[in-house]
Formats: structure tokens, sequence, C-alpha cells
């Protein structure tokens, strides 16, 4: 079922949104009225949102940005407002998996922080300052399931998300009194770009459908449609709850 919102007027800044569930919650967003500012770190997905965006109808720019850059964060809600006047809402999705061989190399470890972590954090810092100009807002970040559960084989990813919830929970309640609602959504296995190089194997599709009760992998638009609710005034009273989407992977 589509629920529909009406967001005009509004804007929504998405990172990690040249693809998967950036990409479902760019168009979503567009589909409500709001205008998108589309943030990737490849220009080429990035664009491709945008043209899919203006083909459906809607008005969204894209920015190149490295969230793990501060500098770079900075840029983009600058521009952000720079070319629509305000921010009211983000999405902090911009993340990276590993293959399961490297997650213990330091290099690695490193670089999933500063993108997983560091980067949402950079994240909320800019787009709260500029909601506060306008009297509020609201932030959605990717964690997930991961963010809740162990993992023998992903320590880097394992960390990183329980660290988004974490600062989640924080941003939640430095911004309470000032009308800036901070959630994250927790997703289980979805079918995206990031999943598409394993899930393209029958037989570890199989497996990975068998991890949900559900008996399926997820969409990145039913993501999509867990953001732009936490986004709403459906919402209005939920801050700094990790919404589980997983099909019931974590239930047992």
């Amino acid at each position: 079922m589509t629920v529909a919102y009406d967001f005009s007027g509004k804007v929504a800044l998405i990172t990690g949104a040249g693809g998967g569930i950036g990409r479902a919650t760019a168009l979503a967003f567009a589909r409500a009225g709001a205008s998108v500012v589309v943030s990737d770190v490849n220009p080429a997905g990035g664009e491709e949102s945008v043209a899919l965006i203006a083909a459906a109808g809607g008005n969204a720019i894209f920015h190149r940005c490295d969230v793990a850059d501060a500098a770079s964060v900075k840029a983009l809600v600058a521009r952000t407002v720079d070319h629509f006047g305000r921010l009211d809402f983000g999405h902090n999705n911009a993340g990276i998996t590993n293959s399961v061989a490297d997650e213990w190399d330091d290099d690695v470890w490193r670089r999933s922080l500063a993108i997983n972590l560091d980067g949402v954090m950079h994240c909320m810092r800019e787009e709260a300052a500029a909601m506060l100009q306008n009297g509020g807002g609201a932030i959605v970040n990717t964690a997930s399931i991961a963010g809740f559960t162990g993992n023998a084989r992903q320590p880097a990813y394992v960390a990183t998300k329980h660290g988004v919830i974490g600062l989640t929970r924080h941003g939640a309640l430095k911004w309470a009194r000032e009308n800036i609602r901070v959630n994250a959504v927790c997703p289980g296995v979805i079918e995206t770009p990031m999943t598409d190089a394993v899930a393209k194997n029958p037989e570890i599709r199989k497996v990975m459908e068998a991890m949900t009760p559900l008996g399926r992998m997820g969409q990145a638009e039913e993501i999509a449609g867990a953001v732009l609710w936490l986004c709403s005034d459906a919402a209005s009273f939920i801050t700094g709850h990790p919404l589980v989407i997983d099909g019931g992977a974590t239930v047992s």
C-alpha cells in the first residue's frame, strides 16, 4: 500500500542517493512534493537519480559529497540552503560494507568508521544547524539490524551500525526541545546494488530469502516508505527510535 504525503514547500537532503535505498527515498520525497537534494560520491548514479525525479515531474539537484570529509558535508548543506532556501528533512543513508575477508584490516576498519559513523555525525551536525534556522525538522539515519545483533564476520560494519543507533539517540535528546526529531531505520536483507553482487547467485539468494520469516528480501521502496513516515506529522511524537524493517529476521 502506498501512503500519500504532502511535503510541498519542504526540502529533503538524501546522502547515498545514487542508487538503492537512497534513490528510492529521493524519488519518494519528490513524489510527495518535496524539493530534493540528491547526494552521492558517485556523480553518475546521483545524476541518474535526478533524471528519474525530473522524469516523474519532481524537482531535484545533485551535489557530490564524500560524507567522511567534514568540509564536503558542510558544503553540501550550504548548497542545499543556498539553492532551496531551507532544509526540512535529512536522510543520512550513505554507507559501505566490505568483503568479510577484509574487515579486520586496519585501513578497511578506519574507512568504515569514516563513512558509516563519522559521515552520519558530520551530516547530523550540519543538518541540525540548518534546520534550526527554520524552526526544526526531521533527521533519519540508516543503521541496520547489525546495530542490534552480533555478527562474527563483519566487525567494522557491526560496530559502526551500533554507533549510528547511539548517535541517533544522542541527537534525539540534544535537539528535542528545538523541534528536531532524530530517528533511524534499521533494514534487514534488502534488494539493492549492495546486495546484488551476492544475491545474483541463486543458491545464495535462497539463503538470504530464508533469513526472514516472510521468506523474501525487502525492497528499497519499503525502507523509503518508513523514512517518509518518520519525517511526517504522523510520527510527530517519535524521536530517538531505531525502527527495525527486516521481515521478522530479528524476532527470534
